[in-house]
């Protein structure tokens, strides 16, 4: 798949097909997962994933009950990792961490569409609920959800704000 087909062409998947998802895409994901830019190459991400039905009901009630987080066969958690960046960059390492995150999500969610998978990027969620659900650990912060499977539904395109939201040289 192109890239810019994959643009354009990736939804937020909230259906997915009882449908097992094999190993070997979801290593595949996580790769291109790892292969998004970083502040300084430091890698301020960590991937959880998530096959266990329970989990994922877990996860989708600290989700606010957002039931197609149990319905993937597999919720990938990232994490932004404070403590990997800090070192060299001192209180600016949080959003860096975040900013490495967010760039993996984008990632994972191309090549998801690209191996005929939907996902959803999940943001709303008790950050407290699920670092203790899945033992994440001081210093690492829960910052995405992601559901992957085999989508059950073609979502429209949303509408977008176009050249509105579009400025040159200053605002």
């Amino acid at each position: 798949m192109e890239v810019a087909d994959a643009i354009e062409l990736r939804r937020s998947v909230r259906s997915y097909r009882a449908e097992d998802v094999p190993g070997g895409m979801i290593e595949a994901i996580l790769h291109a997962g790892q292969m998004a830019p970083s502040a300084g190459n430091l890698q301020g991400r960590e991937f959880i994933v998530v096959r266990d039905s329970g989990t994922r009901g877990l996860l989708s009630d600290a989700a606010l009950k957002q039931r197609f987080i149990l319905e993937a066969p597999v919720c990938i958690v990232v994490c932004a990792n404070f403590t990997r960046t800090a070192s060299r960059y001192g209180k600016r390492a949080e959003l860096y961490a975040v900013q490495d995150s967010a760039a993996s999500v984008m990632n994972m969610m191309l090549l998801a569409l690209d191996l005929g998978l939907g996902t959803c990027w999940v943001g709303a969620f008790d950050e407290k609920a699920v670092s203790e659900l899945l033992n994440i650990p001081s210093g690492v912060r829960p910052v995405a959800l992601l559901p992957v499977g085999y989508p059950d539904d073609s979502p429209m395109i949303p509408q977008r704000l176009g050249n509105s939201i579009e400025h040159m040289e200053k605002w």
